[in-house]
């Protein structure tokens, strides 16, 4: 299959042989930041006299970045190959996917979904979007939910003893470069939290592992769009994984609520996802065991946030962003007792 490499390689000639449909004339713009990969708006013309609206996303410029961010590139095109079609959550159309050999040249070609709104997570999410964001996760986890099947998928692969113990070989020192990083920013009472959660991340990531499933791994404001209709779509599929579903809930919820948001609604929030894994055929797990799974899960928050922080390309919203997720999540985990529960 064709892997287009760069944005001057997103001709005609090429879309159209792709997309098996031909295009007359394409014009594109750069939008995102392109840490990980480039991400560029189409308008193509094509031969029927429909006008489409594309988004193409390419592997990073950086030829030493592709080689370090392939695992990424690979996930999200299977994700879209091999998963999407089998699960209910939401995503964009995925018209066209190809990927080199090597993982590190790579072409998704999208729909675009103007005029639906990419979340803020530095603002935060209303309660009533976030119904509608758990909603539409319970369709990434009901359908999969404990689906030994998944275990076949060769590029997926389940956490073992030996990566929980080199994640925590890795998450203690990047949580003191967080701590020290943001010196007189960073609440004390959430610098022991994460100082309590480096030290139990090896057992928790392992933990509680009768209950297994798809998890994208960080679904939160700044990946999901939201449309008029109210519908939520979820984006950026890169750190899709195996692992306790509830990751995401916890991990969602604990870092696009506001703390106070959070304590009022999460108990409700809670029971619109568990409904809505009922109604895509999941059973023998009820609320009770949910939130408690909740609880377990809000490790995410601090693992994700603090490892994004370690490997991102430092910005000034950026490390606003980092803080609030911090914050919010370590919150969440006192709140919650999680660490009683590890």
């Amino acid at each position: 299959m064709r892997v287009i490499d760069t944005a001057d390689g997103l001709t005609p000639e090429a879309l159209g042989e792709v997309l098996g449909v031909p295009v007359t004339a394409v014009r594109w713009e750069r939008v995102g930041s392109g840490q990980i990969g480039s991400c560029y708006r189409l308008r193509l013309d094509c031969a029927d006299g429909v006008r489409r609206r594309l988004v193409a996303k390419l592997a990073a410029e950086d030829e030493g970045a592709r080689a370090f961010l392939w695992p990424v590139y690979r996930a999200e095109v299977a994700f879209y190959r091999d998963l999407a079609a089998t699960v209910k959550v939401r995503t964009p159309r995925c018209h066209y996917g190809a990927i080199s050999a090597d993982h590190t040249r790579f072409v998704l070609l999208l729909d675009d979904l103007h005029p639906a709104v990419q979340g803020d997570q530095l603002a935060g999410c209303a309660p009533d979007r976030a119904a509608a964001a758990v909603a539409n996760l319970a369709g990434l986890h009901g359908p999969r939910w404990c689906d030994p099947t998944l275990l076949d998928v060769p590029w997926l692969k389940p956490v073992g003893a030996e990566d929980a113990a080199q994640l925590g070989e890795v998450f203690g020192p990047a949580v003191d470069t967080f701590v020290e990083r943001f010196a007189g920013r960073l609440d004390d009472r959430d610098a022991r939290t994460l100082r309590e959660a480096a030290d139990a991340i090896a057992a928790w990531v392992v933990g509680r592992p009768d209950v297994f499933g798809l998890v994208h791994g960080d679904y939160r404001l700044d990946n999901l769009l939201f449309g008029d209709d109210g519908r939520v779509t979820a984006v950026d599929w890169q750190t899709i994984g195996l692992g306790h579903p509830l990751r995401d809930l916890a991990y969602f919820l604990g870092t696009s609520l506001l703390p106070d948001d959070r304590a009022a609604r999460e108990r409700d929030l809670v029971g619109v996802y568990h409904a809505e894994l009922e109604r895509h055929g999941v059973t023998g797990y009820g609320l009770d065991a949910c939130f408690d799974d909740y609880r377990f899960a809000a490790l995410q928050g601090p693992l994700i946030t603090v490892l994004g922080c370690a490997y991102g390309t430092p910005t000034e919203r950026g490390d606003r962003m980092f803080l609030a997720m911090a914050a919010r999540s370590c919150a969440a985990i006192r709140a919650l007792g999680t660490l009683d529960l590890i």
